[in-house]
């Protein structure tokens, strides 16, 4: 008799959210893996991919990490007594040493934090956050040129 395959079992794959415009306004260094605390009806609707990450950033508070900006819309079948509020501030779960080391990159050095990803590992949500530096115009412009050229020269080496 043949092994049943166990299969995962995800709401639409492992990604939740990206954030496309991280990566078009920064330069991004380093990536962390972050977790948060949610509510049950935050979770449902992450579940049903209703979030999104574009205007949000990460702050540090007395060595805490928080989220803010983020919106995570509520199902209508929530429970009538709870109040949603889709923009609150959420926690994030770190270590003590990758916090500590994310203090010394935003104080000293002068790196934001933003959040690039959001996607289930192991059933819990978790947030990826990219230590950045800020693009000016000419950046954006020569990155835009380089993915061109990339595009171009797949194109004729396919073809060609």
């Amino acid at each position: 008799m043949a092994k049943r395959s166990k299969k995962k079992r995800s709401a639409g794959g492992s990604t939740i959210a990206l954030n496309k415009k991280a990566q078009h306004d920064y330069f991004i260094e380093e990536r962390y893996e972050a977790g948060l605390v949610l509510e049950g009806w935050e979770v449902k609707s992450l579940r049903e991919g209703r979030i999104q990450l574009q205007e949000s950033y990460v702050i540090i508070q007395n060595a805490e990490a928080f989220l803010l900006g983020c919106h995570i819309s509520p199902l209508l079948t929530t429970s009538a007594h709870t109040h949603p509020t889709p923009t609150r501030t959420r926690k994030l779960l770190l270590h003590r040493r990758e916090l500590s080391k994310l203090i010394g990159l935003v104080e000293r050095k002068g790196f934001t934090l933003v959040p690039t990803a959001m996607y289930w590992s192991r059933g819990r949500a978790k947030l990826e956050i990219g230590v950045a530096k800020g693009k000016k115009q000419h950046d954006k412009r020569a990155t835009e040129k380089n993915r061109d050229w990339q595009r171009d020269k797949q194109r004729i080496l396919k073809h060609g």
